[in-house]
């Protein structure tokens, strides 16, 4: 074999999947995490979606763009729209380019890029169908949060799977990895949430539909750089809603995926 081929073969096998990371305010983790992801052997793809950051964060992935011709993308949005409106952005962006894998990362450093070989082999590898990387799943793996968030965190996830019956210890989790199937069959139209809620009424939509979900245990790091973006009416969001999204679900039909349709959005919810 010649010595360029397994690289040639390597960026083949890599364009199965795409990293989605929502940007605002994140000048000083940008650089730093593109090049965490692009360093991967992998080689997977990134999406930056970036909602009109004021500091720059927009620049700083387009000079990132140049250095990764073709494998760093971004969407610019015209200002905060909701963490749930990026991810949806984001997986009809991979939807019409084709990658099988699609995945969702925070962008800065909480969530560890060495991991997302972990959840791509969940799913391309173990059968499941949507991989979570897991604060709770063996424990408490969270490092230097405070430990009133660590507490309103992991008692909101048992919240969530008392109300849902959803068998998943990180319920709010936003480091996923979404086989293409599984966002195809889901109609996106039809999430509600925007905040971080949303992570709740995916996996949830998705179980209902009969997806497995499989949990990855990680350690998750609180934040060095740059300001969270959490706040009390985003733990509203979760807190009030989920109830109503669980009551709406006896009222809704979730077909499930079928394997010989080779059209999977016939099968959305209406």
């Amino acid at each position: 074999m010649h010595p360029n081929d397994s690289l040639t073969s390597a960026k083949a096998a890599a364009a199965d999947s795409l990293v989605i990371i929502p940007t605002y305010n994140e000048r000083e983790n940008a650089s730093a995490i593109i090049d965490a992801v692009m360093a991967l052997p992998q080689g997977f793809d990134l999406l930056i979606i970036d909602d009109n950051s004021p500091d720059g964060t927009a620049a700083i992935v387009k000079e990132k763009m140049e250095q990764y011709a073709g494998r760093v993308h971004l969407t610019e949005r015209s200002g905060k729209l909701g963490l749930g409106t990026a991810y949806i952005t984001g997986f009809r962006w991979a939807l019409e380019r084709g990658y099988e894998y699609i995945f969702e990362m925070d962008a800065d450093f909480s969530h560890n890029p060495a991991d997302l070989p972990r959840l791509y082999e969940a799913c391309a590898s173990d059968g499941a169908d949507v991989a979570v990387g897991s604060r709770y799943k063996t424990g408490v793996n969270v490092v230097n949060w405070p430990m009133g968030r660590v507490l309103m965190s992991y008692f909101a996830s048992r919240y969530v799977r008392m109300v849902t019956r959803l068998n998943v210890y990180d319920t709010t989790a936003g480091f996923v990895c979404y086989r293409r199937r599984v966002l195809q069959t889901i109609n996106l139209d039809k999430i509600r949430f925007k905040g971080y809620a949303f992570q709740i009424e995916m996996k949830f939509t998705a179980s209902k539909h009969g997806f497995t979900i499989a949990e990855v245990p990680i350690i998750f790091v609180n934040r060095r750089l740059g300001s969270s973006k959490m706040n009390s009416g985003i733990f509203g969001e979760g807190l009030y809603g989920v109830v109503s999204m669980k009551v709406r679900s006896f009222f809704k039909k979730y077909p499930r995926y079928a394997e010989n349709d080779t059209d999977p959005q016939r099968q959305n919810s209406k």
